[in-house]
């Protein structure tokens, strides 16, 4: 499926790979409409776009915004083709460091935000009898690494919720996927990780948001279920799916680099 003339909502979409996504959307032909909670970010972000698109300032984590964006969107085209849940964000802090408000929020954000989004968005897609949702989960949504226990529960949580609702949209002419990246050269680490120990430690394996963003719509495109990038971090996750004591020997130094 090309994305030319599609109605394509994206969350989180001031920066990073959600404007990016959104600039490699309009280049096809695509109309995106970007959502966020800064209006000033998402007028930047709409400014290296070329083409036609949109702006609506929303958190996810307010349900009468994204209910009142979702409306004013679906009023202004009729229809949404494609729903990009993108908006996320996580800390770097072990367990006994975090507070229970961290994991909330971080669920709140990653995990129900998605929810929300989807629950509104959903019914236009079944209406029109075709549709699509790609969810941005992440590499720590299969495997969870130390001083991430929030954010990797939050990601485990996307990547249920994403699988479950697959299966029961089969048939219905909607289709469901996720994308799961590993560490991303983006402003994520701006907050997750304020002192650069992480990036700097990792720097040889960080992608280029670009690599996501090409990763993104080509799953549009091309209807795939999940992809999982790098290839790396792929393998990585089949070899904790099998020998899960022998991943985290081999793995744990690695990670354990925050």
């Amino acid at each position: 499926m090309l994305v030319k003339n599609k109605i394509v909502l994206i969350s989180g979409a001031s920066s990073g790979i959600g404007a990016l996504t959104a600039q490699r959307l309009a280049a096809r032909g695509a109309v995106p409409v970007l959502t966020g909670r800064s209006k000033q970010k998402l007028e930047q972000a709409a400014a290296a776009i070329t083409g036609e698109k949109a702006v609506y300032t929303m958190d996810v984590t307010d349900m009468a915004q994204v209910e009142q964006t979702v409306q004013a969107v679906a009023a202004r085209y009729g229809r949404i083709d494609i729903l990009l849940n993108n908006a996320g964000f996580g800390y770097f802090e072990s367990f006994m460091e975090a507070s229970t408000q961290s994991f909330e929020d971080m669920m709140n954000t990653n995990y129900m935000g998605m929810v929300r989004l989807t629950k509104l968005v959903l019914p236009y897609m079944l209406e029109q009898k075709g549709g699509q949702i790609v969810n941005v989960a992440s590499m720590a949504g299969k495997l969870a690494t130390p001083k991430s226990t929030a954010y990797s529960a939050s990601k485990h949580a996307v990547l249920g919720f994403t699988n479950a609702l697959r299966m029961e949209l089969k048939g219905s002419g909607v289709k469901v996927a996720s994308v799961n990246p590993g560490p991303i050269d983006t402003p994520f680490f701006e907050q997750a990780d304020p002192e650069g120990t992480y990036v700097k430690n990792i720097s040889w394996f960080i992608m280029k948001p670009e690599v996501v963003a090409d990763a993104i719509v080509r799953v549009m495109e091309r209807h795939r279920d999940e992809v999982n990038l790098p290839k790396a971090a792929a393998a990585g996750m089949k070899l904790y799916q099998l020998m899960p004591r022998t991943a985290d020997r081999l793995l744990g130094g690695l990670f354990n680099r925050k």
